[in-house]
């Protein structure tokens, strides 16, 4: 499991150094050292937060690409989309309790004796 799971992440959107183009800086990490490069939710495979957040932000209208560099996320929109809302999904990338998610519980065989 996650180490940060239920933890918030903290946010700062500046606009991107491209026009239309969004930035969020993280206060932790997704990737270490290495760049992700996302250009529709199909490139998303595995279970990296880097890759359930790209799920997530190409499930808004208007997002075109992802790029996930250490604690740098940069989201490209399609013309006269917004970033409205997007840094709200990053901030609960981690949130594992949610009002109306039931929890899941260990298979019995999972539990240590």
């Amino acid at each position: 499991m996650c180490p940060f799971v239920g933890q918030l992440i903290r946010v700062t959107e500046r606009r991107g150094t491209k026009p239309g183009t969004a930035a969020f800086d993280l206060n932790r990490s997704l990737t270490g050292m290495g760049h992700e490069r996302y250009r529709s939710a199909a490139d998303a495979v595995g279970h990296r937060p880097c890759d359930a957040l790209a799920r997530r932000l190409f499930d808004q209208p208007g997002v075109k690409a992802v790029h996930v560099y250490s604690n740098v996320v940069t989201v490209e929109l399609a013309e006269g989309a917004s970033s409205d809302g997007l840094a709200e999904i990053i901030v609960d990338l981690f949130t594992y309790y949610r009002p109306g998610v039931e929890v899941a519980e260990p298979a019995v065989d999972e539990v240590a004796p």
